[in-house]
């Protein structure tokens, strides 16, 4: 796993998570319970949790970066 582990997500804070070749690029709203928020996309508003975006487990490229 490259860049911050999700222990270390705060809220307000902007990230970019890469998972099976996947690239999302979200705000976190608020955290919710252990490894899971509310987040924003940035391009298109819409609200999703963590949770959805690592449903299927973590592929080799899995990584979290700080914008």
């Amino acid at each position: 796993m490259k860049g911050i582990s999700i222990n270390v997500i705060r809220a307000g804070k902007k990230y970019r998570l890469t998972n099976y070749g996947d690239s999302s690029e979200f705000e976190v709203l608020r955290y919710l319970e252990r490894d899971n928020y509310q987040l924003k996309d940035l391009h298109t508003l819409e609200h999703y949790q963590l949770k959805e975006l690592i449903q299927f487990g973590r592929g080799n490229d899995f990584s979290i970066e700080e914008l």
